[in-house]
């Protein structure tokens, strides 16, 4: 199975996730690609997507993804199995904390994705979130601003709980 792992990072802490998750998972990753360096085209022939991003200011999108927003009706989600990830802040955005993979949950089922990693939502305190369905996040949330002493531990538990869903 063609794995890719794409982020968008404004600060550097969604890129920095992401190197741990394809240190993980591996060899199972086949590219690992920031998405403003990204077109279409990268997501061609591929089996499975891996997507990381923040959430910024008021619920927004991270903006390389905003950028790409209107190319994303043209990947070939269906049928695909997709894993998401999503940095936040629940203390100073707690309103909107992790809003961002709620948002590209509902854009990448609704083009018929199969989303795996749904996260439990322990351990983590907001007031809102569009990213809770079921009563789990749908994907591994991170707060470097607050929990960053937690990350590598989630990284890995998350990494075993979605292994399975990308090999043959």
């Amino acid at each position: 199975m063609e794995v890719k792992l794409f982020f968008g990072s404004s600060t550097g802490n969604t890129e920095k996730v992401a190197k741990k998750i394809a240190a993980e998972l591996g060899g199972l990753i086949a590219e690992s690609k920031d998405i403003k360096k990204s077109s279409v085209d990268d997501f061609d022939f591929v089996d499975g997507f891996i997507i990381g991003l923040s959430t910024v200011d008021e619920g927004l999108i991270q903006e390389d993804w905003r950028r790409f927003w209107d190319d994303i009706e043209d990947v070939d989600f269906e049928g695909k199995v997709v894993a998401l990830f999503g940095l936040g802040d629940q203390e100073k955005y707690g309103k909107w904390f992790v809003d961002a993979i709620g948002i590209v949950y509902d854009k990448v089922t609704e083009m018929g994705a199969k989303v795996v990693g749904a996260w439990p939502t322990d351990g983590y305190s907001y007031e809102a979130t569009k990213a809770v369905r079921d009563g789990k996040f749908v994907g591994l949330v991170i707060d470097e601003d607050n929990q960053a002493d937690q990350t590598d531990a989630r990284v890995k538990a998350w990494c075993a709980q979605i292994r399975p869903h990308f090999t043959d």
